[in-house]
């Protein structure tokens, strides 16, 4: 696949490092992880090359964004192809993974897609498996940094149905998942670990 589709996402190179060492804490040692809405790929190629006992299954509903992940994967013998996954969408085309990383879908998609990736978590993964989620949320009982709150009005002022969410609706949403763990990451987002009951 040729370099030129790769995509760049400016984000990936300040929170890839922080990210890796909260999945270093999470991850199972071995197995599939599967990333729900890679994007550009950037973040499968880094964790892939860092964990290597994993195997990584990326997928993008977006067709672009699944030959740039393809073009990111290039020379990772653990990276699977990517799988063109919508996640409000069910059935999903796999049928298990020992963990599910979903970084900066939840605020930019519909609510429909947040339910359908606890739907499709808990269906997929064994009990006591990760569920990692990534970015930026709205938390009861603490304050919002401003630069969310203004991010949250650009996102709804570009679609209504997207939006910051609150973490307390995100995890009413998980279904047979337990909140393991809320980590402060960069650039006032969240890293957030349910765990399969």
């Amino acid at each position: 696949m040729s370099e030129d589709a790769r995509r760049l996402a400016p984000a990936v190179a300040r929170n890839r490092e922080p990210l890796l060492e909260v999945l270093r804490g999470v991850l199972p040692a071995e197995g599939l992880v599967l990333e729900v809405a890679s994007g550009s790929g950037e973040h499968a190629a880094h964790l892939a090359a860092a964990l290597p006992d994993l195997t990584w299954q990326p997928s993008d509903p977006d067709a672009e964004s699944r030959a740039s992940i393809g073009a990111w994967a290039e020379g990772h013998p653990n990276i699977c192809p990517a799988l063109a996954l919508d996640a409000s969408a069910w059935p999903w085309p796999i049928d298990r993974a020992d963990a599910l990383l979903c970084v900066n879908m939840i605020h930019i998609a519909p609510w429909s897609a947040t339910l359908g990736l606890m739907r499709g978590a808990a269906a997929l993964l064994p009990a006591g498996a990760p569920l990692v989620l990534y970015g930026p949320y709205l938390r009861d009982g603490v304050p919002t940094a401003p630069g969310n709150i203004e991010f949250d009005a650009s996102l709804r002022a570009r679609n209504p149905e997207w939006g910051v969410r609150r973490l307390q609706d995100v995890a009413a949403a998980a279904v047979g998942f337990t909140l393991d763990r809320v980590v402060e990451m960069p650039a006032n987002n969240l890293t957030v670990v349910f765990r399969r009951d």
